[in-house]
């Protein structure tokens, strides 16, 4: 090692050791800097709490490892945007594990690799895809749902021809299906594997697939703390695609927002991705590091009421808190810019057939106040507003103002922040008044995302427990209209479904957020993806 390494190397455990943040080793060895060039570290607030897509309560965090270690039929193109960024496209699938398919009015088949092999070395077949999708499909919860909203709803529905053709029957005419094809859910499983370990009480291996990934995607977790670190190693048998060049991944929890910047910043990690909007803001005009920022697709920031209990039962009672909030504030003091408002539009009526677009309300306490009389509440209420702490360097400070803002119509609100890794478990609950949440989905398309928020028989998304066959009618009619073009009907019902919800306002959109991400020059290959997470395969450093 040569002095500048020598110094490097000490930089870096100092910076780590004032942080609270254990440099890894790797970058100390006497091969630091080949080592550092094909090691990634990445730092943010919370970590995965389940190692498959398919666990119950999985967080978004879990979807990065899915997305990494497991492989999926089909994927998506990339596209450069007009600033010049990078992101998915949408309207492109493109061959993961399958070579080709063929689209038929009823059905569409799949020709998979023949050199595609698990992380254990065995051949990946027909039968593999076809239990990972019965599993799906069976597990109930999200993924269930998720498979759910591109008409993928049964096991007779996929169907194993050979051991490398793999066939899924269309239930119905849906735009939805072919790109639910290629979200995170539809992965391969090493089936073989998993069913050693289950049991039956745990029919599909659930148990063992929540600490053990069993895939064959570019890399594959070979340690993980939870809550602390996550480790990735290159899968250099992966034939999907490119050989990625960052051959080791190393993901650090670091809860100090400004840990997480101060280890960016002065170049100890490459990457964070969930600093408050205000350190981006500053990292950008600073110049040190790279920042990009892109809208969310089809992504809401929102206020979410339980229209299940009181007082948030009354619809007047959920316009008032509407009339409360302070939209601007939050996007002054929280979000400094780097999201688009969903609030002050000309009307409550959509302008429209497209999501997300601005609602009509905006802040009059005046009217809350009257509202909330007419609902019954003329002294307020006590209540309580939940949050996702995992996100809390946006939930929190957006979290206190909403407070500040409904203690002046008598809406009393005591702050519950729940550790990110439990997040998910108690939004299925359907059990708390009053909540901070976003949700983006994974197709950008009207009808998904009102499929999830707001349909009735939606379990999961739907946080308010909100049910209006008015509303089912209009979200499923958009869905069959869309598959047959049908666009005067679509346009209706599109629109039809925005109006329903900005008079009932089950949740309040707040914004649009931008997902941004901070890293070190030397990164490239960073690209939007609908998921939220990064993607190491495309990712290099110089």
């Amino acid at each position: 090692m040569n002095r500048r390494e020598s110094l490097k190397s000490a930089s870096v455990l100092s910076s780590a050791a004032a942080t609270g943040v254990a440099a890894p080793a790797v970058w100390s060895s006497a091969n630091a800097q080949s080592a550092r060039a094909e090691t990634l570290l990445l730092v943010t607030e919370g970590g995965p709490n389940n190692l498959d897509i398919h666990g119950v309560g999985s967080n978004r965090p879990g979807y990065e490892v899915a997305w990494n270690c497991y492989d999926r039929l089909m994927s998506y193109g990339s596209k450069t945007l007009p600033d010049g960024t990078r992101s998915y496209d949408r309207d492109k699938l493109t061959p993961e594990l399958a070579e080709e398919w063929t689209e038929t009015p009823t059905s569409v088949t799949f020709k998979l690799r023949k050199d595609a092999k698990f992380h254990d070395g065995s051949p990946l077949t027909a039968e593999d895809v076809k239990w990972s999708f019965d599993r799906a499909v069976t597990v109930g919860g999200f993924p269930t749902f998720q498979m759910k909203a591109g008409s993928l709803e049964k096991p007779e529905q996929f169907v194993a021809v050979d051991e490398r053709t793999f066939r899924v029957d269309f239930l119905r005419p849906d735009r939805l299906t072919m790109p639910d094809l290629a979200v995170i859910v539809p992965c391969v499983f090493n089936s073989k594997l998993v069913k050693s370990k289950a049991t039956a009480q745990d029919p599909w291996g659930l148990e063992y697939t929540k600490q053990n990934t069993a895939g064959g995607g570019a890399y594959k977790v070979t340690r993980w703390q939870p809550g602390t670190e996550v480790v990735y190693e290159r899968n250099d048998a992966w034939t999907s695609g490119p050989k990625p060049a960052l051959k080791r991944v190393i993901w650090r929890m670091v809860p100090s927002a400004g840990n997480r910047r101060a280890l960016v910043e002065r170049g100890d990690a490459d990457i964070s991705f969930d600093l408050p909007s205000k350190d981006f803001v500053e990292l950008k005009a600073g110049g040190k590091v790279a920042v990009v920022s892109n809208p969310i697709g089809n992504g809401i920031t929102y206020i979410g009421m339980n229209v299940n209990k009181p007082p948030f039962d009354k619809v007047a009672v959920r316009q008032a808190v509407a009339y409360a909030l302070p939209y601007q504030k939050i996007m002054d003091a929280v979000m400094f810019g780097l999201a688009k408002p969903m609030f002050g539009g000309a009307t409550n009526l959509a302008s429209e057939p497209a999501w997300p677009q601005a609602h009509g309300y905006n802040i009059d306490l005046a009217k809350a106040k009257a509202l909330l009389t007419e609902g019954g509440y003329p002294e307020g209420f006590e209540t309580t507003l939940s949050f996702d702490l995992g996100a809390g360097a946006v939930n929190e400070p957006l979290a206190t103002l909403v407070q500040e803002s409904l203690a002046q119509i008598g809406i009393r609100t005591t702050l519950n922040k729940i550790p990110g890794a439990n997040w998910r478990g108690e939004l299925l609950k359907k059990e708390m008044p009053l909540i901070v949440n976003f949700f983006s989905g994974w197709l950008d398309y009207p009808e998904y995302f009102f499929f999830w928020c707001y349909h009735g028989q939606n379990a999961v998304f739907n946080t308010m427990g909100y049910k209006n066959p008015a509303m089912d009618t209009l979200i499923d009619g958009a869905r069959t209209a869309a598959a047959k073009a049908d666009w005067p009907t679509y346009t209706t019902d599109v629109k039809g479904f925005i109006d329903l919800a900005f008079a009932e306002v089950p949740r309040i959109p707040l914004f649009q957020p931008y997902l941004s991400v901070a890293m070190q020059k030397q990164v490239s290959g960073y690209q939007y993806w609908f998921h939220r997470q990064l993607d190491y395969r495309t990712l290099s450093k110089t």
